[in-house]
């Protein structure tokens, strides 16, 4: 049977999907006839099936390698509910369970093992792999989580660097490196670094259209953050912070507000970190305060919303981050509010980095392009994906487009506002370059002369707000840049020389005029379930019946079945387990373990 034939027969049969989805056929078939590939694919895109379906087609056993220990298990758990022969192989196994595992891997009794990397570099284990080898029982190589090999990535990992020798080992086992974020540069690197030169690059739209972006600017943010909460009490969330600090402030906060919440970052006590980790994803309706130590390989299906408390340090990570929302396809939400404070902390960050000129510079770069987005005044979508290579029409479906923005010629706001920062030597903030445009004498603007400046008063006609969002919007466009290490001021850079000459016209984004503590039409936005009265009563039904299943088998609901099949099995109310394999994601295993049950559930509400 051609390879294609038979991987739509596992499609269905085993993962309960009737098609594949983009390119997952042609990868799949590439893999299954022994080719390598990158792979570049959104979260909740499907990259797992790439591998994991060729791992079914191929002889002997697949070698996933991934960073994530702490996950290890859930994902394994997900294959065995699938009927897959899985096991992990990692520092939380005493000696005698790795030395099952191996012993299953020897049999034939393994269709997939994840191993992380550190342990499969051992003597020990490469010793297995190269008895496997000669054996023709190493189906292939999956790399998940490949941009773990940028040096530059906030998620790198060392070990990742030495991943290029199994090409050189085991020349003939395929391998496919995966990931969901990478710009070109990073896309480079994972080639030259994991010996993929020669590889076929897949490379998938970028595009979550299920996910609707709004972008506020910071003023009062635990009240914004809880008008943007307004409605969502039960959903399961994510609110990302900078500082470990207002992490676990601002979990307590939520938690006091009605939501609750658990913090993550790298400073907690391990055990700590593992329990909040294992609670989110196996609690329904619990939100997740962290920092970026937090979310690589999340593969809950349910998080409604990712929020930004404060500024990402790129476009890459924003895609990133709020990318962990409606993995499952349905409608999510990323929120963020920054300022200029956030702006000035990433400078300061990239300046202290370790990293070279070089380095600093591309960071820098990565940073204009999320400010860039942050205050496009034209569809947040479209300037997502322009970034990553795609062109886009308007969505209909972020802040952008369903309020946009007035525009103004800002010209000569503009000329003002760096007229200001040039005469008072490009040592000052925003707020001490307002005082001096709005003509404020304040005790520190004549303790400096500068009421004497021709620029004091110049700018009376803009309000302090507005002249926050000019600042803004110049930091942004590239013509200011903001020094941390003078305390936040702002300085010229050299595109700044052509608009103070005149040669150069900016357009800018009028401001939105502040509102009352009342959510704004964007904000309120709340994703709801369209199910009709009686189908949402057996719909919750169904969902507290996985609950009761996942805590008795010690496993996150989503393992058991993810909303979108208990929503299906809502609408559909199947009678017979014929019409149960018609329903998205119920294989032939689930079918066999859950089907006398849910037939039972859904007879009786009816």
């Amino acid at each position: 049977m051609p390879t294609t034939n038979r991987a739509l027969d596992i499609l269905r049969d085993v993962f309960g999907y009737p098609a594949f989805r983009g390119a997952q056929a042609e990868i799949i078939e590439h893999i299954g006839k022994g080719g390598d590939a990158l792979v570049l694919m959104p979260t909740g895109g499907g990259k797992s099936l790439c591998y994991q379906i060729p791992a079914l087609l191929r002889p002997g056993c697949a070698v996933v390698v991934s960073p994530l220990i702490a996950l290890m298990q859930d994902q394994v758990d997900a294959m065995i509910q699938l009927g897959v022969k899985a096991a992990c192989l990692n520092s939380t196994l005493d000696w005698r369970e790795a030395q099952a595992v191996e012993q299953a891997i020897f049999s034939g009794n393994l269709d997939l093992v994840y191993i992380a990397p550190e342990r499969l570099l051992l003597d020990r284990t490469l010793a297995m792999l190269d008895s496997l080898y000669e054996a023709g029982k190493l189906a292939l190589f999956a790399i998940d989580e490949a941009h773990c090999v940028s040096q530059w990535g906030h998620d790198f990992r060392p070990e990742y660097l030495q991943l290029s020798a199994l090409h050189e080992r085991y020349p003939n086992v395929p391998r496919i490196a995966l990931t969901a974020t990478a710009d070109q540069a990073t896309r480079n690197e994972i080639q030259t670094r994991l010996g993929l030169n020669g590889a076929r690059v897949f490379l998938s739209s970028f595009d979550r259209p299920n996910i609707r972006y709004t972008v506020v600017e910071k003023d009062t943010p635990k009240k914004q953050l809880l008008t943007f909460l307004a409605g969502r009490q039960g959903q399961a969330g994510i609110v990302y912070c900078l500082s470990r600090k207002k992490v676990e402030e601002t979990a307590e906060w939520l938690s006091s507000q009605g939501y609750p919440a658990l913090p993550y970052h790298a400073g907690l006590p391990a055990p700590e970190r593992a329990a909040n980790q294992r609670r989110f994803l196996r609690e329904e309706g619990l939100i997740m305060c962290a920092t970026i130590a937090f979310g690589m390989g999340i593969d809950k299906p349910d998080v409604r919303f990712v929020a930004h408390l404060d500024l990402p340090k790129s476009i890459e990570a924003y895609y990133q981050e709020t990318g962990r929302a409606g993995r499952d396809g349905e409608p999510a939400e990323a929120w963020m509010t920054y300022g200029m404070q956030d702006v000035a902390l990433q400078h300061a960050r990239i300046a202290e980095s370790g990293a070279g000129e070089g380095q600093k510079i591309l960071e820098a770069q990565r940073l204009t392009a999320l400010l860039a987005y942050c205050e496009a005044p034209r569809c947040r979508r479209q300037v997502l994906l322009n970034y990553f290579g795609e062109e886009r029409e308007p969505c209909g479906n972020c802040d952008v487009c369903q309020d946009p923005p007035e525009l103004w010629d800002g010209t000569l706001a503009a000329q003002k506002a760096l007229s200001a920062i040039f005469r008072t030597g490009m040592r000052f903030g925003v707020a001490h370059l307002t005082d001096i445009l709005r003509g404020k004498a304040t005790d520190k603007v004549k303790q400096w002369h500068h009421d004497q400046l021709p620029t004091f008063g110049v700018g009376a006609d803009l309000d302090d707000h507005a002249w926050k969002s000019v600042f803004r919007q110049l930091a942004a466009a590239g013509l200011v840049h903001v020094d941390m290490a003078e305390h936040g001021a702002l300085q010229l850079t050299d595109a700044a020389r052509q608009v103070l000459k005149g040669g150069q016209r900016v357009e800018l984004r009028r401001p939105l005029k502040r509102k009352s503590s009342s959510p704004s039409r964007s904000s309120s936005t709340v994703v709801r379930s369209e199910l009709a009265p009686a189908d949402e009563a057996l719909f919750q039904l169904l969902r507290s019946w996985r609950g009761d299943t996942a805590r008795e088998q010690g496993v996150p609901a989503y393992v058991i079945l993810h909303d979108k099949t208990l929503r299906e099995l809502a609408e559909v109310r199947p009678t017979s387990h014929g019409m149960l394999a018609g329903i998205t994601g119920m294989g032939s295993a689930k079918i066999e373990h859950y089907g006398e049950e849910l037939l039972n559930l859904i007879r009786n509400e009816g």
